[in-house]
């Protein structure tokens, strides 16, 4: 399940991408169209700037802008970095734990499946896509 952090991530690359012509987009602005609250939007937007996505500039005139054009974000990338894995089960997440299980799973080939179409899926779609 995608969380409203991912959700809500999603729909500020879109703002912002809607106003790119205008240079830094104010937070409060993007509070404001997306009705969402400021002070959770600050914390979306760090982890935005830390993963790369956007970039910001504090003071008069400041705010954020994308870090690259609307094409070269997918949407898959975007979701893990708000929400880590997209995997369905842990025993797929990158970095996890060999599973003792694996030789003998009856479903891990379904999971591999499900895991692959949800991957196809959302890094397939652009956030151009969403514009």
């Amino acid at each position: 399940m995608i969380s409203t952090k991912g959700r809500y991530a999603l729909r500020v690359m879109i703002d912002i991408a809607n106003q790119e012509s205008e240079g830094y987009i104010p937070l409060k602005d993007i509070a404001e169209r997306q009705e969402i609250s400021k002070k959770y939007l600050e914390i979306i937007v760090k982890d935005l700037v830390r993963a790369g996505f956007l970039s910001g500039v504090s003071g008069k005139g400041g705010g954020y802008k994308l870090c690259h054009r609307p094409d070269e974000y997918s949407v898959g990338e975007i979701l893990e970095a708000m929400e880590g894995t997209l995997a369905p089960v842990a025993c797929l997440a990158e970095g996890s734990s060999p599973c003792s299980r694996t030789s003998i799973c009856k479903t891990l080939p379904m999971w591999q499946e499900f895991d692959g179409l949800v991957h196809d899926f959302f890094y397939g779609k652009k956030l151009s896509d969403l514009l």
